[in-house]
């Protein structure tokens, strides 16, 4: 007999092979739970204190006193319960008071900063200022901001300079908003001077102020050594990759270094529909799966513990320096390490107390990080990975299954129950093939990984080598690919599921139930059965309503962000559209998803550009046979760009009038606006919009794009009786709170569609135009929380269905 290398327990070893820990050993002890209660705590005191603020710090010091109150009384005893009982519970209630005081303290502290006066009163008088700043984190580009190319930036605050010279220094935190490329290139750390009209944020979070600039900024020095070093090495990535065709060649990045620049939307949405994002983002899941290929090898090689955890060591500092240690990375990171720390060394009940002071550490530095998704998904994968997946390995291994094969199927089984709460929530659906999608990627994710990592290095000494490694990488991304499509198109693949908060509590909670109830044989085997009956007595309607695009769709609003982008069936790969959305990459993915090869008539209801930015998009890969615009040629900004697209695209540019009739194959379009030039309005391009009737298998569809009050009060008053009848709506300019209640009576659709950007500073949509609709008996879908909507005609009447969640909804 002799201790293993970690020093752990005594085993029996047979000279010159590895042992496995008895299969038993692990799994039968209870998990280690003493600092649990202090984490989850200082957790949710800080995610109150972020949405609360100040009440939610006085309401938790007073909990923190009772709580702590109790617990020294079990401590001491005198509750006349057992000692050992007593201990327990005590030290749990002490544990969580200080948790509530700790938490309460640091998110306090960090909201009195947010919320300085001086700042505060210069974002709600929307003040130019000028701002020194510090660059936190990677410029991203956002699709729902309503103008193309519109970058979103994380910084801090270092001086900012008020309309009337008054200097403030403060480090807080400042979104930046630009659509100006000089933004694009920035590195974290760098320092830069930049001016802007301030704003007030959405709350909920650390930021203390919006600044929206025009102009490009004033850098002062260079980023560091480390930041410029993997700033090079991703930049050669990225053309080691270009020459590879859009799917594998944008994947590749996303996969290496989470960068998805390139990353086509349609691939995106996949990824998001099959449960596999966390390959393409930067995530605890992302670490633990580019550190455990490590792992997996120094396991081959019969390293010892303690060897593997440095080697997984090493392998996570070179991964974090060529992904770049922002916060978010560096959080993954912290993560990532304690799993795979843990299942290297064989103490999984060691390892819980570590996340869980890993937890409270991260939230006490960074109270935002409590309200944070990726930091919830992140800690929740982890939690799977050290309490179920150890306990599944074992359980697989003991009914015969090979260590490789039982480790390979219970980790990411784990990973995903443990998440899907939190995904439900964000997402409001529940997918079915995320665990086997996940498997079938597995062989795929190490060689793409390895190959991508080698081509990054070599990129700045030997450029053909690393497209030679990328190509290669190319053939194991591409599988992954394959499986994200087929598997967001599996019919009953996504259930929907109750969204926001409500949703991820109920799936917890059965969650919970689900994992204590098959524990017990009869349950377990009843459970089954219900499972399938579930599953066989649903497959009738998810085959009618599920897959894409769905059979019988008359219509689908794509989601593009802040702008819109309606199809409608012509025949099989051939479809009318009218508008494009705000940019091309949006549009083109909707329309591929459909399956759109062919577009006889483009039809663009007006100028502005969250309507005609895209065009480009709909024109790439697709003959367009005709574009039809109205008479109104404002903002020319964007006919210029229509017409530049309808040259370059060989499409003939027509324009048409009220009353004009435009039928393309099942396809009936009839222009019921504007009645006459509209003058003086609020907004005349909005107000001069197409107003189209379309008719598809029987189905009146109304399309009214950013038409406002004035317009539709205009065709009220020149209809005639039933004239404005529809069965779709396409609710006008994003659900805006211009509307005239008397055009929406007219109207009377069972289904309204409500084509919106996530996060959008518009107040679109207004709460009372969507309980307006709703009470008039319409049921109403919207592409900021649903993604792509579809109305489909099926023997039973309507109905509607909706494709995932939107590109840029989840970090």
């Amino acid at each position: 007999m002799r201790k293993s290398a970690a020093g752990l327990r005594p085993t029996t070893v047979a000279a010159g092979a590895p042992q496995a820990p008895p299969a038993d050993q692990p799994s039968a002890q209870p998990p280690d739970l003493r600092l649990a209660g202090l984490a989850v705590a200082a957790w949710l005191t800080a995610l109150a204190g972020l949405h609360l603020g100040g009440l939610a710090i006085l309401l938790g010091a007073g909990a923190a006193a009772g709580v702590t109150a109790a617990g020294a009384l079990h401590l001491l005893g005198r509750l006349g319960r057992p000692r050992a009982v007593a201990r327990r519970y005590g030290w749990i209630a002490v544990a969580v008071g200080l948790g509530v005081v700790a938490g309460g303290a640091a998110t306090g502290a960090r909201l009195a900063v947010r919320d300085a006066p001086a700042i505060r009163a210069l974002a709600e008088q929307r003040a130019l200022v000028t701002v020194d700043l510090v660059v936190r984190d990677d410029p991203r580009p956002i699709r729902s901001a309503g103008r193309p190319g519109m970058l979103l930036v994380s910084t801090e605050s270092v001086r900012l300079t008020g309309p009337d010279g008054r200097r403030i220094h403060a480090s807080v935190r400042l979104l930046v908003l630009t659509t100006d490329p000089t933004w694009r290139g920035l590195l974290p750390g760098q320092r830069l001077s930049a001016d802007g009209r301030l704003g007030v944020p959405r709350g909920g979070d650390l930021t203390a102020a919006v600044l929206s600039a025009d102009g490009p900024p004033e850098r002062h020095g260079v980023s560091s050594r480390a930041q410029r070093a993997a700033g090079s090495l991703r930049a050669g990535l990225q053309r080691a990759c270009a020459p590879l065709p859009d799917d594998p060649g944008g994947l590749l990045p996303g996969l290496v270094v989470g960068d998805t620049s390139r990353l086509p939307p349609a691939v995106e949405a996949d990824f998001q529909a099959t449960g596999m994002t966390h390959l393409n983002a930067v995530s605890g899941s992302n670490v633990a799966i580019v550190v455990g290929a490590v792992l997996l090898l120094a396991r081959w090689s019969r390293a010892g513990p303690w060897l593997a955890v440095g080697l997984c060591g090493v392998a996570l500092v070179g991964f974090v320096i060529l992904v770049r240690p922002s916060p978010s990375v560096v959080r993954a990171a912290t993560m990532g390490a304690i799993g795979l720390a843990a299942l290297a060394a064989g103490r999984p009940r060691s390892a819980l107390p570590a996340l869980a002071a890993a937890v409270t550490v991260l939230v006490l530095v960074d109270p935002e990080l409590a309200g944070d998704p990726g930091f919830a998904l992140s800690v929740l994968a982890t939690g799977g990975l050290l309490l179920l997946a150890p306990r599944w390995r074992d359980g697989l291994r003991r009914r015969g299954v090979p260590p490789g094969l039982a480790e390979a199927l219970a980790v990411p089984a784990a990973a995903q129950l443990a998440c899907g709460p939190v995904v439900a929530g964000i997402s409001g659906t529940v997918s079915l093939v995320a665990v086997p999608a996940n498997l079938l990627a597995v062989p795929a994710i190490a060689p793409a990984t390895v190959l991508g990592v080698l081509a990054a290095m070599v990129s700045p000494v030997w450029p053909g080598g690393a497209e030679f490694l990328a190509w290669l990488a190319s053939w194991p991304a591409w599988w992954l690919v394959v499986i994200a499509r087929q598997g967001a198109r599996l019919p009953g693949g996504t259930v929907p599921w109750l969204g926001g908060l409500p949703g991820a509590l109920l799936l917890t909670a059965l969650t919970v139930a689900l994992l204590v109830a098959v524990r017990r044989p009869l349950v377990r085997r009843l459970v089954a059965v219900v499972g399938v009956a579930t599953v066989l007595g649903a497959l009738p309607v998810r085959l009618v309503f599920a897959g894409w695009p769905p059979p019988g769709w008359v219509v689908v609003v794509c989601a593009v962000g802040q702008g819109d982008a309606v199809v409608l069936p012509v025949a099989p790969g051939r479809a009318v559209v009218v508008d494009a959305g705000p940019e091309p990459g949006a549009v083109d993915g909707c329309l591929r998803r459909l399956g759109v090869r062919e577009v006889p008539l483009l039809v663009i209801s007006h100028f502005h550009a969250d309507h005609v930015g895209g065009v480009a998009g709909v024109f790439r890969g697709r003959r367009v046979g005709a574009v039809l615009t109205p008479s109104s040629t404002d903002p020319e900004s964007g006919r210029d760009l229509v017409r530049a697209a309808a040259i370059g695209g060989r499409a003939a540019l027509l324009t048409t009038v009220a009353g004009a009739r435009h039928p393309v194959g099942g396809v009936d379009l009839l222009v019921l606006g504007p009645p006459y030039p509209l003058a003086g309005t609020r907004s005349d391009p909005n107000n001069n919009s197409l107003v189209l009737r379309a008719t598809v298998a029987g189905v009146r569809i109304l399309l009214p794009g950013d038409a406002e009050t004035e317009e539709q009060h205009a065709m009220v008053a020149r209809a005639t009786p039933g004239q404005l009848r529809a069965d779709v709506l396409k609710v006008a300019h994003h659900g805006s709170a211009y509307q005239d209640l008397g055009f929406l009576d007219a109207v009377r659709p069972a289904v309204a569609l409500v084509p919106v950007g996530t996060g959008n500073t518009y107040g679109h949509p207004s709460p009372g135009l969507l309980s307006r609709l709703g009470r008039g008996g319409a049921r109403v879908l919207r592409t900021d929380t649903d993604g792509d909507l579809a109305a489909v005609r099926t023997r039973n009447g309507l109905a509607v269905t909706h494709r995932g969640v939107p590109p840029g909804r989840q970090s």
